[in-house]
C-alpha cells in the first residue's frame, strides 16, 4: 500500500496545475467569482500538457487518454482531438527488460543472439528473431515483465481519483465517470492477455484470407504464451508515409476507401475487429497491400451487437429518428426507462443540425449526438467505446490520406453492397408491403362495409349528427352523400403524391357522390 499512496500523491502533483486552471475557469477564485472565458488556443495548450503528463506517467495513463478520446460526453472536443494522438511509444526498459521474458519463455526454442529490437508499445516491446521453423525472421511481441503489477497499482490509483473528480463534476459527468472507470479497467486487462490477442489475430486473419489486399500476420501457436506472441514478420512502411504510398502506386482515395471498408467489414459482417487503427498500427507494402499490426485493443461482438450496430449506421444514414432512438436503447447507451418523447426531440435537433453542415464526419456525428444527450444519464459500454474509437481514429487516418474523404458516403455504399441498406425503391416497396399487411384485415372487410353504407344511403338510414342548416323537421336526406364526397376529395388530395393514378378513382367517386347529393337536394326542394 505504501507504493499506492506514493503513486497517488505523484499523480495528484503532476495533474494539479492543469486541474487548478480548469477549476478557475468555473470560478475565478475557486470558491467564488465569475467564470473565465478561455480561448481555444489555451485549451489546446492544456490538452498538450495533459497528454505529455500521461506519456510520462506510463502505460495505464496512456490507455486512459486513448479511452477518453472516445468520450466527448466527458471531455471537451479540443481535448478529445489531442488525446486521440496518443500512441504507444514507450522506451524499451520501461516496466523491466522484455529480454528477460524471452529468455524465460523461449530461451530453448530461439537463438537469442539473433534477436533485434523493432518498436515499443505501452504494454509490450517488439523484436525480430531467426526461427528454424520459418525461412524468414519472425516477429515477437513481448509483454514487459513488471507491467502487470504496475497496471494493477495504477488502476487502483485511477479508481481512487474518481470520487475526487466526481466532487467537481456535474450530475451528468459524475454518472459517466463512475461507469468509465469500470469500462476502462475491463479494456486494459483484456489487453494484457496475449493469448486472447493471438486468438483474435487468427480469427481476423481467417476472415480476410481471401482478400490479398489485407495482411494480418499469421501466428506461431507453438511459441505463443500469456506474455509472448510469435508471428509472421511482415515489413511495410507507415501508412501516412507519402513516399511509401507513391512507391506502392496506389491512389490515396482508393487506399482510404479500402481501410474504411475493411473496418466496416470487421464490425458489421465478421463481428471481430481491430480497435486501434492509428497510423503506427497500419502500414503499406510496396505492392500496395495494407498491413495491420497490434491487436491488443480489439473486441468480439455478439450477433445482437452486430445487428444493433448495423441499425445504428442505417438509422444515421437514413436520418431515421425513431430507429436511432431504439438503437441507442438497444446498445445500452440510454436506459429503457428514458423519456422517449424528450430524447426524440433532442435527436430531431441533432439530425437538423447535421443536415445544415456541408461536411459531415463520423467524429462530428458522435460529438453532436453525445453532447446533445448530456441532459440524460447514459453510459458507453466497452464494446461501443471501442467502436467509437475505430470510427473516429480510422476516419482521421483516412482523411490524412485523402482530405476530401467521404466516410459517410463510403459507409452508405458498404451498407448497400452487403444488403444492410436497401435502395430507396426497395425500401418504399417494403414500407408499402408492411402497410398492406397491417391493413389487410381492414381491406378484407371493406367491401361488406361499403355495401352496408351504400344500402343505408339508398334507404335514407345513414345518420350524420350535425347542426341543421335549416328549420326543416325532415332534415337533409342528401347530407350523407355530401360527407362521403368531402371525404373522397380529401383522399384525392392525399393520393396525388402517390406514383400510381389512384387519385383519379377517388376524384370520380367524389364527383359521383356530389352529383347524387345535388340530385337529391333538388328533388327534396321541389317536393316541399
Amino acid at each position: 500500500m505504501k507504493g499506492y499512496y506514493l503513486r497517488y500523491f505523484q499523480v495528484l502533483v503532476r495533474f494539479f496545475p492543469v486541474a487548478l486552471a480548469l477549476l478557475r475557469d468555473r470560478r475565478r477564485f475557486l470558491l467564488f467569482g465569475s467564470t473565465r472565458v478561455v480561448s481555444t488556443a489555451t485549451h489546446r495548450n492544456r490538452a498538450e500538457r495533459i497528454t505529455e503528463t500521461m506519456l510520462d506517467l506510463g502505460p495505464a495513463f496512456i490507455k486512459v487518454g486513448q479511452v477518453l478520446s472516445t468520450r466527448p460526453d466527458i471531455v471537451p472536443p479540443t481535448y478529445v482531438e489531442q488525446f486521440a494522438t496518443l500512441q504507444d511509444q514507450v522506451p524499451e526498459n520501461t516496466g523491466g527488460d522484455p529480454m528477460s521474458v524471452l529468455e524465460a519463455e523461449l530461451g530453448d526454442e530461439l537463438d537469442l543472439e539473433t534477436v533485434e529490437p523493432v518498436a515499443g508499445g505501452s504494454l509490450a516491446f517488439v523484436y525480430t528473431a531467426a526461427y528454424e521453423g520459418s525461412d524468414e525472421r519472425i516477429a515477437l511481441k513481448v509483454r514487459r515483465p513488471r507491467l502487470a503489477a504496475q497496471i494493477e497499482r495504477d488502476l487502483r490509483v485511477i479508481r481512487g481519483l474518481v470520487p475526487l473528480l466526481a466532487t467537481f463534476a456535474d450530475e451528468r459527468q459524475r454518472y459517466s465517470l463512475e461507469n468509465v472507470a469500470d469500462d476502462f479497467e475491463a479494456i486494459i486487462l483484456e489487453e494484457l492477455d496475449f493469448e486472447r490477442e493471438a486468438e483474435i489475430m487468427d480469427a481476423i486473419g481467417s476472415n480476410f484470407a481471401e482478400d490479398d489486399r489485407i495482411v494480418v500476420p499469421a501466428t506461431y501457436d507453438e511459441l505463443c504464451s500469456e506474455r509472448v506472441i510469435a508471428m509472421e514478420y511482415v515489413e511495410g512502411r507507415k501508412i501516412t508515409d507519402d513516399a511509401a504510398v507513391e512507391r506502392a502506386e496506389t491512389d490515396r482515395t482508393e487506399l482510404a476507401t479500402l481501410i474504411a471498408r475493411t473496418y466496416l467489414k470487421m464490425g458489421l459482417v465478421d463481428g471481430v475487429f481491430h480497435a486501434d487503427p492509428h497510423p503506427g498500427n497500419l502500414a503499406v507494402t510496396d505492392e500496395g497491400r495494407v498491413v495491420i499490426y497490434d491487436y491488443g485493443m480489439s473486441q468480439r461482438l455478439t450477433q445482437q451487437e452486430q445487428d444493433d450496430l448495423t441499425n445504428l449506421y442505417r438509422s444515421l444514414v437514413r436520418r431515421d429518428v425513431d430507429a436511432l432512438l431504439n438503437t441507442l436503447i438497444a446498445l445500452e447507451l440510454l436506459d429503457p426507462t428514458v423519456d422517449r418523447v424528450a430524447v426524440r426531440q433532442v435527436l430531431e435537433l441533432v439530425i437538423e443540425n447535421l443536415e445544415g453542415r456541408s461536411d459531415i464526419t463520423w467524429r462530428l456525428i458522435i460529438t453532436e449526438l453525445l453532447s446533445m444527450l448530456h441532459d440524460f444519464p447514459f453510459r458507453i459500454p466497452p464494446n461501443v467505446m471501442l467502436l467509437i474509437r475505430v470510427g473516429t481514429v480510422g476516419e482521421g487516418l483516412c482523411r490524412s490520406l485523402d482530405p476530401e474523404f467521404d466516410f459517410i458516403g463510403v459507409t452508405r455504399s458498404f451498407l448497400v453492397d452487403h444488403g444492410f441498406l436497401e435502395s430507396e425503391f426497395r425500401t418504399l416497396l417494403e414500407d408499402v408491403g408492411d402497410d398492406l399487411r397491417e391493413s389487410g384485415p381492414v381491406i378484407a372487410r371493406a367491401p361488406a362495409r361499403f355495401d352496408a353504407v351504400f344500402g343505408q344511403l339508398e334507404r335514407g338510414e345513414l345518420v350524420v349528427k350535425t347542426q341543421p342548416l335549416d328549420d326543416s323537421p325532415d332534415g337533409d336526406p342528401a347530407s350523407g352523400y355530401a360527407v362521403v364526397s368531402g371525404a373522397l376529395v380529401v383522399a384525392t388530395a392525399v393520393l396525388t403524391f402517390h406514383d400510381q393514378p389512384y387519385e383519379l378513382v377517388a376524384l370520380l367517386g367524389a364527383l359521383g357522390c356530389f352529383l347524387q347529393y345535388v340530385r337529391i337536394r333538388r328533388a327534396h326542394a321541389s317536393s316541399r
